[in-house]
Formats: C-alpha cells, structure tokens, sequence
C-alpha cells in the first residue's frame, strides 16, 4: 500500500476510532500506526479516538454515551466480544462481561452516534456467535440475525478476522463484509522466531485439525509448497454433550509425518483438547516438532495441560493473535508466541477510510511470496 494512501487530506472524512472497553488496548496500537501515516503525510493529528462510555446502573441496565461530537465523522467501532476480563458490579458481586455484554454494549453505542456520523463502521476480529453459524435442529442463528441487526441499525462496513465460517456473510449481502486471514502475519512471526526451523516438503508439513479447517490449512501447504493432511472428527451422532456431538477419535488421511515438523492452523483454541488430541497423535506418528497456530487462544479450561505438553516435548509451540484479549499468564509462557496483528488491522481502516482497494489486504500472496524468498536467500 502506498504511502498517499494514508493521506488525511484525502480520505473520505475525519477517523474516529471508538473503541470500547474490551478492545482499547489493540485500539491504541492500531492508532499508533494510522498517526505514524499521518504525521508522515504532514499532518499533525494528537489522536484519532472518541471518547466513550457504559456505565452501568445498580440494577445492572446500561447505556451508551459517546462524550465529544462524531458530526461527519468515519467512525470505526472497535470491539473485542471475547474479552472475558472486564468486569462490573451486579448485586453486590462481579460479573464478568460476556460476549452478549459486549455485542449490546456495541449497539448501544451505534444508537448513542445517532445518526450524526459520515459512515459507521464495526471492527469486530472475533465474530459475535460465529461459532454457531448453521442450523442444525430448532436452533437459533446468533451471528448471521446479528449481522442483520447491525445493517438495520446503519453500519456500512464490517470486518472480522478469521471467520469461524465466512459464509455467513451470506445473511448481509448488501453490506461491506470483509474478513481477514493474517496468515503473512503468522508466517513473518514463525520465520522470525524459529530461525533454525526449515520450511521445504522435507522437513515441514500442514495438517488441518478437521474438515472445517482445510481451505485455511491449504493455503499455508501451497504457499510453501509442502504435503498437506488433514484429520476428521469421528462423533459419536447418539447422544449430545454441551450442545454438540461429542468427539470419538481424530482419523488421519495424509502423508507420513515421520521426522517431520508439523503445523496445524485453526480459527479458535478454546478448550484445547482437539489441538492437543492431534498433538500427541502427531507425535505418536513420528513428527519431530508440533507447531500450532490460532487467530483466537482463549483458553476455557486454563494452561496447566498445555504446560505438561510442553514439558513432555509434545507440542514445541503455540502461535495466537492479539486480536482479542490474552490473558497475563499466556503471553509469559515460553511456548506462547503473540502475533501483532494491529497493524494489518490499520492498513484496513485506512484503506477503507481513502475508498481505496482492499485487494492486496485480503489476499495478501504476493507479500508471503516476497517473505518467503527473503527467509530462503537467508
């Protein structure tokens, strides 16, 4: 992207960034990039956030103040659903926001904007109820109704990242939809932190942890042009566990792993279990290293069976996004490595903010070639 692109005088209308509560954190690296462009293109901006607030009153009802003017503004609504680190007072306790909390918190300030700003755009990296984003029973469709309440309330653009199923997008086919895959930020971290590490077809391979997986797994096999297998959950269709069929086995369908570093990709790392099922089983085939990347690590259950997996020589690493919120303990585990994203996320508001191609945002081969050509001449 060149650098006119980052022009204020020639964008569609001022930024402001309003960012809430759970996402200020990645807010602030994403405008310290877009002052950095704007200081370049000779302007003198102090910062490009709008001031804004939830308050809560004792009953625990809320509502969205935004307290300095968005008149004519291109407003991007930063918001991280999976933030589960903030919390309020309810009833003499502590509630920890959810991601309905947050996706409500959201909407309430849309409305607080009322109608005053140039465009409204969401900013959304974890996708609110993109895990459930197909009917199977008498269900509910949460992320495609939201999509559709965002529409209905005036945003003009979203963009997420990694969508657990970016087919959703199907719910809002008149509405900017863009989702992200930072897969030249993961391989630029991968290539930077495992210096020794080769990535030919002799010593490196990409499995995909099941069939959902396999287009962005694909993608990494291709561009480094090495084997590619994937593993299918095996259900047990019987019974239900926590809303779902619980998993029976992984069954593997690929080339030998034998002597090989593996790498798996996924959207989510939740619980983990899936991802350190395949590990050992990885490990158990023969692989030299266990390599593991997603653009969410939360973490449900905690970091204790991760750790002993580490310390057992299971899995060699872990790879995880800082697009949505890391808990303290994570970043300081030494099989942890944190991938910025926050300024792919800048290159896109300002794109978007100058009404200019967001091609080489989305797929982003040309630069993974460049990268890989650099790490290879090394």
């Amino acid at each position: 992207m060149e650098k006119k692109y980052f022009d204020p005088s020639s964008s569609v209308a001022p930024i402001g960034i309003v960012a809430l509560e759970g996402a200020r954190e990645l807010a602030k690296k994403i405008e310290y990039y877009l002052l950095g462009w704007a200081k370049e293109a000779g302007c003198e901006c102090k910062t490009f956030m709008i001031d804004n607030v939830c308050p809560r009153f004792q009953s625990g009802d809320s509502k969205g103040m935004i307290t300095e003017t968005v008149r004519g503004y291109d407003l991007y609504f930063i918001v991280d659903v999976g933030n589960y680190s903030i919390t309020y007072d309810y009833f003499g306790g502590k509630n920890r926001m959810s991601p309905d909390d947050h996706y409500q918190d959201l909407k309430r300030l849309i409305q607080a904007a009322s109608g005053k700003a140039h465009r409204i755009n969401v900013v959304m990296p974890l996708l609110y109820g993109g895990r459930q984003h197909r009917r199977s029973y008498r269900e509910s469709l949460d992320c495609a109704y939201a999509l559709q309440e965002l529409q209905s309330m005036g945003v003009n653009n979203i963009v997420t990242f990694d969508a657990h199923d970016p087919r959703v997008m199907n719910a809002i086919p008149l509405l900017g939809f863009d989702n992200l895959m930072p897969t030249y930020q993961v391989l630029k971290e991968m290539f930077k932190d495992l210096p020794e590490q080769k990535f030919d077809k002799d010593h490196f391979m990409v499995i995909s942890p099941d069939e959902g997986a396999l287009n962005r797994n694909m993608y990494y096999a291709s561009t480094l042009g090495c084997d590619l297998g994937m593993y299918y959950k095996r259900r047990d269709y019987s019974r239900v566990v926590n809303g779902r069929n619980p998993i029976v086995a992984h069954e593997y369908l690929g080339e030998s792993m034998e002597g090989k570093t593996v790498f798996v990709s996924d959207d989510i790392i939740a619980s983990g279990e899936s991802m350190l099922d395949i590990a050992y089983k990885a490990k158990a085939a023969g692989a030299d290293k266990f390599l593991c990347y997603a653009t969410f690590t939360i973490f449900t259950a905690g970091l204790e069976k991760f750790d002993k997996a580490y310390e057992d020589g299971v899995i060699d690493g872990v790879f995880g996004s800082n697009l949505t919120y890391l808990m303290p303990e994570l970043q300081d585990r030494p099989w942890f490595h944190e991938v910025d994203c926050s300024k792919f996320a800048a290159y896109y508001i300002s794109a978007l903010n100058h009404d200019v191609s967001i091609g080489t945002l989305v797929d982003s081969h040309a630069k993974i070639s460049a990268l890989i050509e650099t790490r290879n001449a090394q």
